[in-house]
């Protein structure tokens, strides 16, 4: 089944908004918020604009030398906190230590993310794209639950991606066992990612939880660091003098646009009482039609279908519970 509500809300902004303009008006003195590798990119970006609207923010960081340097004037030290999300034990104890401080979370981000790298089982023999862009991101959000409950008015944001359509869930071989394709290990942790928003707001809308998935958009980040030049100008990212091509300078955002969307899904009064959706640019996204755009433009069902949401909760439940 696909949510009703997944059609657009004709927001008033768009692709290129910017932080400021979805953030005008919008106070978050006093609320708590939480970004996944909010020290890099679109993240650090999300950071400095919830924290320059007031909000206290925590960021979960791997590497938390680089996140201090990054987020230096941004956010306090002390809310620097160290979290490896491809490895389930670290993940678990980050909830437990932050569990025990008795914080509510108003705003969970989640950021952070592999693409594209090469093939690198987990110790668990985990897909390592989809450890860290869902497996992980599972563990954390559910071990949360608790703080974001406390806020009795929270919202959590998965960060998808168009890349969603280069593959459903893998049912028969999730883990890429048989045979290793980087996109498509991609594209399922991604799909994986709407379909985590879509079945945390069914469980969780009436306790004052609601969830969105968010395409943040195409944007030049560290989070291509798995691919080669050559691959890019086969994407066509760039030109052969290794420079934006034509094409991506007039696609692609900035990283402070590509923040906005998760910025809108987290703060606007527009989804008061929405939740369960899949968004992107700055509205929710319609679902994806037959045509020339439709690998970049709107939603693949297989994204937002309910049934795929709680069948993926119920084998990351098992998958974590043989593990941990």
């Amino acid at each position: 089944m696909i949510s009703e509500s997944q059609k657009p809300l004709n927001s008033g902004f768009g692709a290129k908004s910017e932080p400021q303009e979805v953030l005008e008006g919008i106070d978050l003195s006093g609320k708590t918020a939480m970004v996944t590798g909010g020290y890099s990119g679109i993240g650090l970006e999300t950071s400095r604009a919830l924290s320059d609207s007031g909000a206290r923010v925590i960021v979960p960081a791997r590497r938390v030398d680089v996140a201090k340097k990054e987020l230096s004037g941004v956010v306090n030290e002390e809310d620097i906190l160290l979290v490896d999300l491809g490895d389930p034990d670290s993940t678990a104890r980050f909830v437990d230590d932050f569990i025990q401080k008795d914080i509510p979370v108003d705003i969970l981000i989640n950021n952070a993310a592999m693409m594209a790298c090469p093939e690198k089982p987990t110790k668990e023999g985990w897909d390592l794209q989809f450890a860290v862009n869902h497996i992980g991101h599972f563990i954390l959000t559910t071990g949360l639950l608790p703080a974001l409950r406390q806020s009795g008015n929270a919202r959590v944001v998965a960060l998808s991606s168009t890349a969603h359509k280069m593959s459903g869930i893998r049912w028969d071989d999730i883990h890429f066992k048989d045979s290793y394709d980087k996109w498509q290990s991609y594209g399922q942790s991604k799909t994986a990612a709407s379909l985590l928003a879509i079945e945390l707001d069914s469980r969780m809308k009436d306790e004052g939880i609601r969830a969105f998935g968010v395409h943040p958009g195409g944007i030049f980040t560290p989070l291509q660091r798995h691919l080669e030049k050559e691959e890019m100008i086969a994407l066509g990212w760039l030109g052969e003098d290794g420079e934006l091509s034509e094409m991506a300078a007039k696609g692609f955002k900035t990283p402070t646009q590509g923040a906005s969307t998760s910025l809108w899904c987290a703060t606007s009064s527009q989804l008061d009482g929405m939740g369960g959706v899949y968004c992107e640019n700055c509205d929710v996204a319609s679902i994806q039609e037959e045509g020339p755009t439709a690998r970049y433009v709107g939603v693949a069902e297989w994204a937002i279908d309910t049934d795929e949401a709680s069948r993926l909760w119920e084998v990351t439940e098992k998958t974590i519970a043989e593990t941990i």
